[in-house]
């Protein structure tokens, strides 16, 4: 069924957003970690997402109808990888600082707190977004229910 088919798209929105803003705060809460088992800063993560088609999921029924350019319809998004970002880090002249280089510089991650706190504002939006959807799937099967025990 198609309200279904909605809040299954939807509900793979909601588990997008989530992930992405769960790499956004492991962002944040390292905006200031310059030493990580690694040996330096800690560096950016982004997600990498990527559309689910119907194909890929298993659905190979002849409802299926394939979309423009014969390939198959889109059928909600997933996040494929989390990726390192490759903005080199952020130096400071902190000669002081136990992890200050020869020239006096500290590394420190390469994570902009305006630009998260950006991704974050539309990463919310968009979770909002995917649960007015699951919520008004629910509420077109309960109407539909409630007209069917009439």
């Amino acid at each position: 069924m198609r309200i279904f088919r909605s809040i299954d798209i939807a509900g793979s929105g909601l588990t997008a957003n989530r992930l992405w803003m769960d790499t956004i705060s492991g962002n944040l809460a390292n905006v200031n970690t310059t030493r990580t088992p690694d040996g330096g800063p800690y560096v950016r993560r982004v997600p990498i997402f990527n559309q689910r088609l119907m194909e890929a999921i298993g659905a190979q029924d002849n409802r299926i109808k394939k979309g423009w350019f014969g390939l198959y319809s889109a059928s909600g998004v997933k996040v494929t990888d989390i990726a390192v970002d490759p903005t080199p880090p952020r130096l400071a002249y902190q000669p002081d600082h136990p992890d200050a280089n020869e020239d006096g510089y500290v590394a420190y991650p390469n994570v902009n707190v305006v630009r998260e706190m950006t991704d974050m504002m539309v990463a919310s939006r968009a979770y909002e977004a995917n649960l007015s959807v699951v919520e008004t799937g629910k509420t077109l099967w309960s109407g539909g229910l409630d007209i069917m025990r009439s």
